[in-house]
């Protein structure tokens, strides 16, 4: 890697880290300077503005992870309402990256920017989308093979999943505490048992 493409990423992640943490709005570009021991002609040579860096972040750090993490290990599942329940379980309860006291990035970058940025919007729905189509395609699976009872309408699980887990997220970021995410997963089960 090149000494500008680091420097680059290393803008990126660390602020990535500082929005993270502090949020979209109240995070400054001098902040980041700061933070990265960057030159501010070094962040705006890579970046013009500072919504030009948070799309960078959307699209180069929390494109592929998401993929990672949400879509990935629903294409090649064969229970998926076995594998949804493990995915969601081991975001909440056991990923060491997502903390309860700053929620989802994706999410919290969904309501502090999806009103005011076209861009965002555009890049955070793209995302969703996939999610809800990888959710979708699983189930539909999983029907086919008799493991999910025929009249299951999969967007339906997906729209319910999703909003089900950015809405725990937020109650966990209100509460400071893993213990409404136990809540929620106890009631995902429940549906999930109802619908096989």
């Amino acid at each position: 890697m090149k000494k500008s493409q680091e420097t680059r990423l290393h803008i990126l992640q660390t602020a990535f880290i500082l929005i993270y943490s502090k949020g979209y709005q109240t995070t400054s570009i001098d902040e980041i300077i700061a933070k990265t021991k960057v030159t501010k002609g070094a962040f705006y040579y890579h970046f013009k503005t500072k919504d030009e860096m948070g799309l960078a972040i959307l699209n180069e750090l929390l494109r592929p992870n998401f993929s990672a993490n949400f879509i990935e290990p629903l294409k090649s599942s064969e229970n998926a309402l076995e594998k949804i329940y493990d995915l969601v379980y081991h975001i909440l309860m056991e990923d060491s990256f997502m903390t309860v006291e700053s929620g989802c990035p994706a999410s919290n970058f969904t309501q502090e920017m999806a009103p005011w940025n076209i861009e965002f919007t555009k890049t955070l729905n793209e995302l969703s989308k996939q999610w809800e189509q990888a959710i979708t395609e699983a189930v539909e699976r999983s029907k086919k093979n008799g493991l999910v009872k025929t009249e299951v309408d999969p967007r339906e699980i997906a729209v319910f999943v999703m909003s089900g887990y950015w809405g725990v997220r937020n109650l966990g970021k209100l509460e400071n505490s893993k213990e409404v995410y136990l809540v929620f997963l106890n009631g995902l089960k429940s549906y999930f048992n109802s619908l096989k």
